[in-house]
């Protein structure tokens, strides 16, 4: 009697915590064929991770405290499912890591590592997410001569999550505006270490339909010196039914070199699925230190069809390129080294994914 006593209460224990706070784990898997094939370099085949959504790991939680108010947690791990090793050889919680306390009247005030304002209003507008073959994260880049390889090196930057950071972001009740405010401190660390002091902030209108929106990311480091790399994105997007179209602006400045990114975007329902478009530019000016960065330029044209097997599962294909212009080496990840200045490269891509 006495430990079905001790085993009910420890059950009741259980559940009143269960009722408390509210623990999900969640994640994504997801793999694709891909063949990449860079102009006089030949084709490479290969089994890639993320095609249409990052490979991931999530625990959250979330407790009511009461009174419209909420406290919680957030860790999400990404991995390439390929290899089953971490995306990160440093961090485990590389994609996020944020602890948090709000109110459903007055926001979120949230700290950890977490993503900044001018990613989360420029990925917004990509119908490939920043991610696959398509993605406009494949002109976002540091291996070019411009304003990113100056500020960053070869070092973690802040093009997509800033660490050590503390923001503000609004509540859902203002009438469609929508918005924050990020700061991180550099805790006297070098960009090499992935340690830069961050000032950032968002603000948005958005509609059942429509969405517009402005962000601004300034991050300071070793590197940058007297400046500051100002990372300046603008977007909006309208939903027509037939079909949603969007388009996205994104300036990386530093001094006197600046890469300026265009995006236009297309997301079509059609049968049991959406077809994507999108075309991509990338344009470098000016110098950094002696070094002329003119001409870098490149486009990329996207086209991809996600088809729903269930709420969790699809199928998807899609087909990208990339055309250089000058002495620009832009390339769809998973080819061969060694792509002229000028080159293109083609890749096509066929996966599945499941969210769990």
């Amino acid at each position: 009697m006495r430990r079905t006593t001790l085993a009910f209460g420890a059950m009741l224990l259980a559940s009143g915590a269960s009722w408390a706070q509210q623990v999900t784990l969640a994640g994504v898997a997801d793999a694709a064929v891909r063949v990449v094939n860079n102009q006089g370099r030949g084709s490479v085949n290969s089994l890639t991770s993320g095609g249409n959504s990052t490979s991931k790991l999530i625990i959250r939680g979330n407790e009511d405290l009461g009174d419209g108010m909420f406290a919680g947690f957030y860790l999400e791990h990404g991995f390439l499912l390929d290899s089953g090793t971490p995306v990160s050889s440093t961090m485990f919680w590389d994609r996020r890591a944020t602890v948090s306390i709000g109110s459903k009247a007055w926001g979120e005030f949230r700290a950890g590592r977490d993503y900044v304002p001018s990613y989360s209003n420029w990925t917004r507008y990509d119908p490939f997410t920043y991610v696959g073959a398509a993605g406009a994260n494949n002109f976002i880049s540091a291996t070019p001569v411009g304003p990113l390889r100056a500020a960053f090196g070869s070092g973690a930057n802040t093009t997509v999550r800033s660490s050590n950071a503390v923001q503000y972001i609004l509540p859902g009740n203002l009438g469609g505006w929508e918005g924050g405010l990020l700061v991180a401190a550099g805790e006297g660390g070098t960009a090499a270490n992935g340690q830069h002091k961050v000032m950032a902030g968002r603000l948005g209108y958005a509609t059942s339909a429509f969405n517009l929106a402005a962000a601004l990311t300034r991050t300071e480091n070793n590197l940058t010196g007297s400046n500051a790399l100002n990372d300046l994105a603008i977007g909006g997007s309208y939903d027509l039914g037939f079909a949603k179209f969007s388009a996205a602006w994104r300036q990386f400045k530093l001094g006197d070199a600046k890469q300026v990114n265009y995006l236009i975007g297309a997301w079509v329902p059609m049968g049991q699925g959406t077809v994507k478009v999108s075309w991509n530019r990338v344009d470098l000016r000016g110098r950094i230190g002696a070094t002329n960065v003119d001409a870098n330029d490149a486009q990329q044209l996207g086209l991809g069809y996600v088809y729903d097997l269930s709420k969790r599962s699809a199928l998807y294909g899609t087909f990208s390129r990339i055309m250089n212009d000058g002495g620009a080496t832009y390339v769809i990840p998973g080819g061969t080294s060694g792509l002229p200045g000028g080159g293109n490269s083609t890749a096509l891509e066929i996966g599945i994914r499941h969210n769990f």
